[in-house]
């Protein structure tokens, strides 16, 4: 049955599966049921642009022993969607083969060439250890010897042709894969170790088989990490003279146990004879990225110091060489984080850079799965006007716009907007944006209050729409989101908010660090004040607080975690001078910031990325 879509597993009395159940409502009688996923190759684009591609366009990607295409040699395919010799691999070691042959050629260093992989594969599944290399099934041309222990759990197979191991499979005892891969590669003869092949290479000399004697067991050469290509030789070469001392170091520095996890036990043998110590123990500090050993406090502390001349580090480049980046132009993990930082640390001293923004923030608007994007005006506490609708629906009308959608934030998302298109819909709506692509203040979600409502005990709505338009501007670690409620009912969900405000008869609570995303956490009393321009000064101080202080990508909930509620408390409640410091510099930052919709070149909008390409 190819295309059905499986709904469920029917089960008898016996707790065992009894039949397959489809999406259409069909069922099919089974006693056993076996799951597979695998890969198949996407050639859609390549055929688009004539490049020939395996039979039945399924094969991949036609490519010669340097990578490319054997119908245009100025492409290059790697990967699952690459056919060598009439093979697609559908594993991870294959590609990081062919992309280092591909680089080399790239970067015009030499000759590579690609003559195809011996391929190992291990199951990722807990509970099961499971691994197969090269031609398991043999044949009548091999020979097998097999090993079976039903009651054990264990069951080996080895496939031998010529004198030379071709083949292994191996269940329930999976810890010499990696050596009989190394033998299957090495294409070694075996006939002086035969008689004790299946018994691994613990049997193999005088070396020992469990703890660290395996890891000490392995020649240098031998390889760790498959997926990677990490050798132990890497793996000792790295601890020794980079000082590494925990699991995430060696991950961080050799990629070795970083991809599917298989090979971590051995690694960490590895570091227990080569570094000695706890070699699970948590490091002190946590690199920003691959790209340096500095934190993101590190970081922050560096661009916040004047340089011994004066000077301030007030661009991504001299960031990168006063703390001697190993890769010189940065990664997409931390050229967004450094070009916050410089943002929030020395706001209208630092040029932004659009390029180290993702791309909603380069467009202003969400791209979408089918690449279309999303349009969010701002609509001031969720409180809108006939003539504001009129104007959203005639953008609607005018460009096509499928989808008219209203958010949980109180307002109006216009789904399907082509690219090119936004730079028009942005001047027909002449409303501001609604930030709802960016690390920014998303919303500020407000009931009706004491205006309208019978129950309510302040006007939240007029409370709301001052606290949106005192901070709409402002750009933050990650995203940011208010809420005004009029009574304690708090109708606008104001306790799991990153700034939760909720009106009780004597003026305001203010809540903070709330979260409504995968996991709920319930924002914290911070303190009750009397009018609104106290909520404004203490929200803000808050949250400047948190733009000086947080991480790039850190939420407000996490932030408050890491640095305690008493810290904030204090910083921000306690100390009044403190405080409203905080409030000056955060308004002092805003004052200036460009309206990305009607001004885009002040904003820095590229406004080239919306022309339409002709094709």
């Amino acid at each position: 049955m190819i295309g059905a879509q499986t709904q469920a597993l029917i089960g008898g009395k016996d707790g065992r599966v009894m039949a397959v159940q489809f999406k259409d409502g069909s069922e099919v009688p089974a006693d056993l049921v076996v799951m597979a996923a695998g890969i198949r190759p996407n050639t859609e684009l390549a055929l688009k642009i004539g490049l020939h591609c395996g039979p039945q366009n399924r094969g991949g990607i036609v490519v010669n022993d340097t990578m490319q295409t054997i119908t245009d040699p100025r492409i290059y395919s790697v990967g699952e969607c690459a056919a060598h010799r009439g093979i697609a691999y559908g594993l991870v070691a294959p590609l990081f083969e062919q992309g280092k042959v591909c680089a080399t050629h790239l970067a015009r260093v030499g000759i590579g060439r690609y003559p195809g992989s011996q391929v190992s594969t291990k199951l990722k599944v807990t509970g099961i250890d499971l691994f197969s290399a090269g031609d398991f099934l043999g044949g009548q041309d091999a020979e097998e010897i097999v090993l079976s222990d039903p009651v054990g759990g264990v069951y080996k197979k080895l496939v031998i042709r010529d004198e030379r191991l071709v083949g292994a499979c191996l269940y329930g005892d999976t810890v010499d894969g990696a050596w009989y891969f190394s033998l299957l590669r090495e294409g070694c003869k075996i006939s002086d170790i035969r008689e004790s092949l299946m018994f691994g290479q613990s049997h193999i000399g005088d070396s020992g088989h469990e703890g660290q004697s395996r890891a000490q067991a392995m020649a240098a050469s031998e390889e760790v990490c498959g997926c990677n290509g990490v050798t132990k030789g890497a793996i000792c070469r790295a601890i020794k003279e980079k000082g590494l001392f925990t699991l995430d170091d060696v991950r961080r520095h050799t990629k070795a146990s970083a991809s599917c996890g298989s090979c971590t036990g051995l690694v960490e043998q590895i570091l227990m004879f080569t570094a000695g110590g706890d070699y699970s123990a948590a490091p002190t500090k946590k690199a920003m990225c691959g790209c340096t050993d500095f934190s993101h406090d590190d970081v922050r502390r560096a661009i916040r110091t004047p340089l011994p001349d004066g000077t301030r580090l007030l661009s991504i480049a001299a960031v990168y060489q006063a703390l001697e980046w190993r890769n010189p132009t940065g990664c997409a993990s931390c050229r967004p984080a450094v070009n916050y930082y410089l943002l929030s640390t020395w706001p209208r001293e630092t040029v932004d850079d659009p390029q180290s923004r993702f791309i909603n923030e380069r467009a202003h608007a969400n791209i979408q799965k089918d690449g279309t994007f999303s349009v969010v005006p701002r609509i001031w506490g969720g409180e809108t006007s006939a003539a504001e609708l009129r104007r959203i629906a005639d953008v609607v009308d005018k460009y096509r716009i499928p989808t008219v959608k209203v958010t949980g934030g109180q307002r109006i998302d216009l789904l399907g907007v082509k690219k090119e298109d936004l730079p028009k819909v942005w001047r027909d709506l002449d409303m501001p944006s609604g930030h709802a692509y960016a690390k920014a203040l998303r919303t500020v979600k407000t009931c009706v209050g004491s205006e309208w409502c019978r129950f309510g005990t302040q006007d939240s709505t007029r409370m709301g729409k001052e606290l949106e338009r005192a901070l709409w501007r402002m750009y933050a670690p990650h995203k940011v989101k208010l809420a005004v409620s009029g009574c304690p009912r708090n109708c606008a969900e104001s306790g799991i908010k990153d700034v939760g405000v909720i009106g009780v008869d004597s003026g305001w609570e203010i809540y903070v660090a709330g979260n409504g995303g995968i996991k709920t956490e319930v924002a914290q009393f911070l303190v009750r004040v009397a009018t609104h321009a106290e909520v404004l000064e203490y929200a803000g101080a808050f949250l400047q607080l948190y733009r000086e202080e947080g991480w790039y990508l850190e939420r407000t909930v996490h932030y408050v975690a890491r640095v305690g509620i008493d810290s904030v408390r204090k910083r921000v409640v306690e100390d009044a001078t403190n405080r409203r410091a905080l409030w000056e510099r955060l308004q002092f930052a805003l004052d200036k910031e460009p309206a990305p919709w009607s001004e885009p070149l002040r904003a820095g909008v590229d406004l080239r990325q919306f022309e339409k390409l002709a094709v």
